[in-house]
């Protein structure tokens, strides 16, 4: 089964509404793997490693947010970040 890496920058309210850990959560669940980090400049940035189709539903799942969470935009970045063999980190 084929993996991808990819990248997604959130923007909106998505700093202080629990947005780190409702998106480790969501990923877990999807089976990918990786890690998400607050911005200086306010956004979030997940890195996640998995199945093209859970990397989809993640995106779709991005666009909604926790509950608290005004999602603006997600947008798709190139991820260079290492990502964990297993598991999901969650950075600054």
């Amino acid at each position: 089964m084929s993996e991808e890496q990819v990248g997604f920058r959130v923007t909106g309210v998505v700093q202080g509404v629990g947005f780190r850990w409702w998106t480790r959560r969501m990923a877990l669940h999807l089976g990918l793997r990786g890690a998400v980090r607050n911005q200086p400049d306010g956004s979030v940035e997940v890195h996640v490693r998995g199945t093209p189709a859970a990397v989809r539903l993640l995106k779709d799942a991005l666009q909604r947010g926790p509950s608290g969470a005004r999602v603006r935009a997600v947008k798709r970045i190139s991820s260079g970040l290492p990502i964990p063999d297993d598991g999901f980190a969650l950075e600054g």
